[in-house]
């Protein structure tokens, strides 16, 4: 997958929680960005050089073409993960096959210590806000996102545009925002109470004191 992966979690795959976890999956997978976050265990099925153990992968990136296509199930590992497949001492010579048989499932994320946070994406104004969601615990993905402005009871439903991004056009927007996440595999909700500030800017991130 690319540096910072077409999910939009920039550098934070680089630093833990997420480091070594990060994949790019195909299309079947990506779910045109509605898969970004969803976490899996894959286990490499060549017993004369993998371990019986699994990685737990994190989907931060698609990977189009190739391999991928065609419908196929694919996991484009990072150099680490696709290491931690192989038997003590032998990552290297794993790595170097390139393409490999695993079996995969779906398992719950979980990131200790972490609570749902909301980045500002940059660009963002009072007539354009767009926010991508980090370190959901439980599904991980995402299958809505809701937004509630100062001083008013309704939810405006906010449009998934790329990766783990949505926006909300219609202005001027007034904070503090909520927000209210409905996860895509079990359509599990939470809501996160005046998360974002009156006084927010782009690029910065917002923590709340929820996860699933």
């Amino acid at each position: 997958g690319s540096t910072c992966g077409a999910c939009g979690y920039g550098t934070l795959v680089d630093v833990v929680p997420m480091k070594a976890r990060v994949g790019a999956v195909s299309p079947v997978l990506f779910k045109a960005g509605e898969g970004c976050g969803a976490c899996y265990k894959v286990r490499c099925l060549d017993r004369g050089i993998c371990s019986r153990r699994a990685v737990t992968v994190i989907v931060t990136d698609e990977c189009p073409g190739g391999y991928c296509s065609l419908g196929r199930t694919h996991f484009d590992l990072s150099g680490a993960a696709f290491g931690r497949l192989a038997v003590a001492g032998h990552g290297g010579q794993l790595r170097n096959r390139g393409e490999i048989s695993v079996v995969f499932r779906r398992t719950p994320c979980k990131y200790r210590g972490k609570n749902i946070a909301f980045r500002v994406v940059e660009g963002s104004t009072s007539f354009w806000l767009s926010l991508l969601v980090e370190f959901e615990d439980g599904d991980g993905d995402i299958g809505s996102m809701q937004l509630k402005q100062a001083n008013s009871a309704q939810w405006q439903d906010m449009k998934h545009i790329w990766g783990a991004t949505w926006s909300l056009t219609p202005g001027p927007l007034v904070g503090p925002f909520s927000v209210r996440l409905t996860t895509l595999t079990t359509k599990k909700t939470l809501s996160a109470q005046d998360v974002i500030p009156r006084n927010w800017t782009p690029k910065a991130t917002y923590t709340s004191r929820l996860n699933f």
